[in-house]
């Protein structure tokens, strides 16, 4: 049974980025700007870009050509940082956050379809073993 997990996991992750990816298409977004800025906005007073690439497990040179893009079409600033005045914090702009209300509507929307007959006790259980594989890669890394 666990060897077919990987397989498993990986099917379900690629297809709810190819939903998303053709929900959002019109938007002008992909799932990987969805998700950047996601984290933006749950960053609340802001991210650093090295917080950032942490959190999305991305490299820096990938999210920096994200964050360009993003900043190019006014979702986001990169806004001083007030304790380190050589950091900048990652914002989401008004504009920005009016739009991630639509991205969100169409998420959660995709998000509750694919979650169709599955209870909240068999979702925690899925959420805790989850969490307790990414504990274990986390102990691997160091």
């Amino acid at each position: 049974m666990s060897d077919q997990f990987p397989f498993a996991f990986a099917r379900v992750t690629r297809r709810w980025r190819k939903l998303l990816d053709e929900r959002l298409k019109d938007l002008g977004v992909t799932q990987a700007r969805w998700t950047t800025m996601v984290y933006l906005q749950r960053g609340g007073e802001g991210l650093t870009q090295r917080e950032l690439a942490q959190l999305m497990a991305i490299e820096n040179p990938t999210l920096v050509r994200l964050l360009d893009s993003l900043e190019e079409q006014g979702l986001i600033e990169r806004r001083p940082c007030k304790r380190d005045r050589r950091a900048r914090r990652l914002h989401l702009t008004a504009p920005g956050e009016r739009f991630m209300k639509d991205l969100n509507e169409r998420a959660n929307i995709l998000r509750d379809e694919m979650l169709e007959g599955i209870n909240d006790e068999q979702l925690e259980v899925a959420l805790g073993v989850f969490a307790q594989i990414m504990e274990n890669a986390h102990q691997l890394r160091k």
